[in-house]
C-alpha cells in the first residue's frame, strides 16, 4: 500500500473524522503502510531473537535491535514529516532502507558464524514465507483495526518466528527483510515520482498562495465593477532561478512598506523584481543581496 492509498490519516481523511483543519499536504497514516507493518514484525522478531539466542552482554545484540528499530521508526517519522518536507520524508525512508540492510547482514553473520544454513531464494520454506506476504497483500479483507494491530501480522509468521531453532527464526527474518526492502524501494520510487511531478512543499505552498490571490482578485472584480485594475497579469518568472514569483511587502530598511515581486523559492533563492517594472524590464531584476535583501516577509 502506498502513501496515497493510505490517505495518511492526518490528511484529507483525518480532517473529516477529527475536525482538524485540512492541510496543504497530508501526512501520517503510516500504520496503514505495508512497509511499516512488515518492519514492525521484523523489529519484534529481532527483539525476540536476541532475547533468546544472543548473549545479553554482546554488543551485536544492541546493534541488531537498534537497526531493526531504525527501520521501523524512520518510516513513521518520514510519513509525519511529509506535511512540510518531501525531501525529509524521502531521506528518512532511505535511512529506514539502509538500516534494514545493516540488519540483514547481522542475521546473515549469525547464520554463517554458527554454521547454520541460509535458505536459498527458491527453497520451500523461503517460498512459504514469501507466499504469506503475497497473499496478505492480495487478499487481506480484515478490518482496518486488525490490519493496524501488530499481533495480527505476527500471527501470520508465528510458525517460523516462534520456532526453538535459531536458524529457522533467522532465515524467516531474512525473508521478511527482503520483502520490506522491496516495499521500501517501491515507496522511494513513488516519492521520487511525486516530487518530480508535484514539487516540494515550498513550491506547492507558493502555488497555492498564487491560486488564492487569483481567486481573491476575481472575487473583487465581480463585487466592485469600478475596479479596473488588470488582475489577469501572470506573475513574472524569477530572474535568478525561473520559478514563479509572488507579491511581497518590505517591512524593513529604507524601502519599508513598498511592494515588490519576490521569488516563491525564498529563502533558497532571493531573486526580486520591481512591481511597477515587472513586465519587460531588465533593469528591475535582482538576484538577491542588494537593497532588497531584507524584503523577506510576504504581504
Amino acid at each position: 500500500m502506498d502513501r496515497k492509498e493510505s490517505d495518511r490519516a492526518g490528511g484529507a481523511g483525518g480532517s473529516r473524522e477529527t475536525g482538524r483543519p485540512r492541510r496543504l499536504r497530508p501526512s501520517g497514516g503510516y500504520r496503514e503502510l505495508r512497509s511499516f507493518q512488515v518492519t514492525t514484525v521484523i523489529y519484534d522478531a529481532t527483539v525476540s531473537f536476541c532475547d533468546r539466542f544472543i548473549d545479553k552482554r554482546s554488543r551485536t545484540r544492541d546493534q541488531m535491535v537498534q537497526a531493526a528499530r531504525s527501520g521501523r521508526q524512520n518510516i513513521a517519522e518520514g510519513s509525519r514529516a511529509a506535511a512540510t518536507s518531501s525531501q525529509t520524508e524521502l531521506r528518512l525512508v532511505n535511512v529506514a532502507r539502509a538500516s534494514l540492510d545493516e540488519l540483514l547482514l547481522d542475521f546473515e553473520d549469525v547464520l554463517r558464524q554458527r554454521g547454520f544454513k541460509q535458505w536459498g531464494k527458491d527453497e520451500p520454506e523461503a517460498r512459504r514465507v514469501r507466499e504469506v506476504g503475497w497473499q496478505r497483500d492480495q487478499s487481506d479483507q480484515t478490518d482496518r483495526a486488525d490490519r493496524s494491530n501488530p499481533a495480527h501480522h505476527w500471527r501470520a509468521y508465528a510458525r517460523w518466528l516462534e520456532s526453538s531453532d535459531p536458524a529457522v527464526v533467522a532465515n524467516a527474518v531474512i525473508c521478511l527483510i527482503h520483502q520490506a526492502n522491496y516495499l521500501l524501494d517501491e515507496q522511494i520510487a513513488g516519492l521520487e515520482r511525486e516530487f518530480i511531478s508535484e514539487g516540494g512543499y515550498t513550491e506547492q505552498l507558493a502555488a497555492a498562495r498564487l491560486e488564492e490571490r487569483r481567486r481573491q482578485s476575481e472575487d473583487r472584480s465581480q463585487t466592485d465593477p469600478t475596479d479596473r485594475t488588470d488582475r489577469t497579469e501572470k506573475p513574472p518568472d524569477c530572474p535568478a532561478c525561473g520559478k514563479a514569483m509572488v507579491l511581497r511587502t518590505a517591512r524593513q530598511g529604507k524601502l519599508s512598506g513598498s511592494r515588490f515581486w519576490g521569488c516563491s523559492g525564498f529563502p533558497e533563492c532571493k531573486g526580486t523584481r520591481e512591481l511597477e517594472r515587472s513586465v519587460g524590464s531588465k533593469r528591475s531584476d535582482r538576484s538577491g543581496g542588494s537593497d532588497r535583501s531584507d524584503r523577506s516577509s510576504e504581504s
